[in-house]
């Protein structure tokens, strides 16, 4: 898998990569390799909004679809200063792999708005969501491409895009997005779906691996809504979280956090920094830190070829949409690490919303014993298939999961055949 250090950085170069290879190792037809390596789709939209100081600001917004061969396309949309097409277009594409892995019947797509949430007012964010959805209004809908929430974006985020699509349609449409609030056709369970996946996963590793969860430890990167919910699930459950490792700093503490007691600190002061029961610790640091499992669950291109030699756990679940570069991938398998790679780490979030737009569609919402339990068996087919995967074509574990996403997909489109 050959990638230039120059292009270790760009998310897309990486997918890319990654998906040569695995394709090549199928022995890929020709044809389909060119229709699965490129998006369907790339839209870019730029979006005039009348700021709160009468000012004008244009913004400029981006929608890729990735595939649509099995479903709708699903995924989230991002609000920040960073959000690049590159970067859309990689998210859009692990999406396609990470339905298929889990075998849900969706496309992957991917959204941003190049902007900084935090710096913006309600009313503003309001209007850049509302014009980006009425922008995207003949691209999106319950059986075209269904959004959710991603970094920068929440529930009420959501609920303007459905209010919005709904105000053009002349009728609600509670299925067009997901990652909603509850009274308007959200799902229990939703919220904490990522996390819970990742707990999921680490206990199939754990079995896999031979190991006990009490006295496994645990170091999280980033306390979002994914890492934190990881965290405080695999404290509850018995594992030792020793180490969290956020933006503006990190916390250390060998005899294990509370992670209940940091919820309720961050939820008060906006930060897990000065929490009184761990140590202050640099967050880059805590990557490299002994420990069992490594969930890295923020953005991309944490571990990298700067510093993978220097990884001590040995399981890495990636909570995150690739925080490993694939030079990096080289070093760890070099090392033996056991990566639970993030299409199949992570897809506890887009299948708890697939189970949300199937709720919407019946009007007939379930218990939220029902989501996790309909959670866990996916995940753990999903886990095992990619292990067998693995072992019988002699492949890592990411390698083998992008094997079988593309074979899913693959197979679905030489059935519908090729519309010319």
């Amino acid at each position: 898998m050959s990638i230039t250090i120059d292009k270790e950085l760009n998310p897309w170069e990486a997918q890319a990569a990654r998906f040569d290879f695995a394709a090549q190792k199928l022995k890929l037809d020709d044809g389909l390799w060119k229709i699965l390596r490129y998006p369907t789709r790339e839209i870019i939209v730029h979006l005039p909004v009348a700021m709160d100081d009468g000012r004008l600001e244009v913004f400029t917004g981006f929608r890729v679809q990735h595939s649509i061969a099995r479903g709708p396309g699903k995924g989230g949309v991002r609000y920040a200063p960073d959000v690049n097409l590159d970067e859309v277009r990689a998210l859009a594409s692990w999406m396609t792999w990470k339905c298929a892995v889990v075998n849900i019947p969706f496309g992957g797509a991917k959204g941003g708005v190049i902007c900084d949430p935090k710096k913006l007012s309600q009313t503003e964010l309001e209007k850049i969501t509302r014009r980006y959805t009425a922008e995207l209004i003949e691209f999106i809908g319950p059986e075209k491409d269904v959004p959710a929430p991603d970094m920068g974006t929440n529930e009420q985020t959501m609920a303007w895009m459905m209010d919005t699509f709904s105000m053009h349609m002349r009728q609600t449409v509670t299925a067009v997005v997901t990652g909603k609030p509850l009274n308007i056709g959200g799902s229990r369970g939703r919220r904490e779906a990522t996390g819970r996946g990742v707990l999921i996963v680490c206990d199939e590793a754990l079995k896999r691996l031979g190991m006990q969860r009490e006295g496994t430890r645990v170091i999280v990167q980033g306390f979002g809504n994914v890492g934190s919910n990881a965290a405080q699930l695999m404290h509850e459950a018995g594992y030792k979280v020793i180490g969290i490792a956020e933006y503006d700093g990190g916390l250390f503490n060998k005899n294990g956090i509370d992670i209940n007691k940091l919820v309720e600190y961050k939820q008060r002061n906006g930060t897990v920094v000065g929490f009184p029961g761990a140590e202050a610790a640099d967050p880059k640091e805590l990557l490299t830190t002994e420990c069992e499992i490594l969930a890295p669950c923020a953005t991309e291109n944490v571990i990298t070829s700067k510093n993978a030699d220097k990884i001590k756990a040995k399981i890495i679940a990636e909570g995150a949409n690739g925080p490993t570069t694939s030079v990096a991938d080289e070093i760890l398998q070099d090392k033996k690490v056991f990566i639970i790679p993030d299409i199949l780490a992570n897809a506890g979030g887009v299948t708890a919303s697939y189970f949300e737009w199937v709720q919407d569609r019946q009007g007939y919402f379930w218990k939220e014993s029902v989501v996790n339990e309909q959670l866990e068996n996916i995940l753990v087919d999903s886990f095992d298939a990619v292990v067998q995967y693995a072992e019988t074509h002699n492949v890592n574990n990411r390698i083998a999961a992008y094997m079988l996403a593309i074979d899913r997909v693959a197979f679905t489109i030489k059935q519908r055949g090729v519309y010319a």
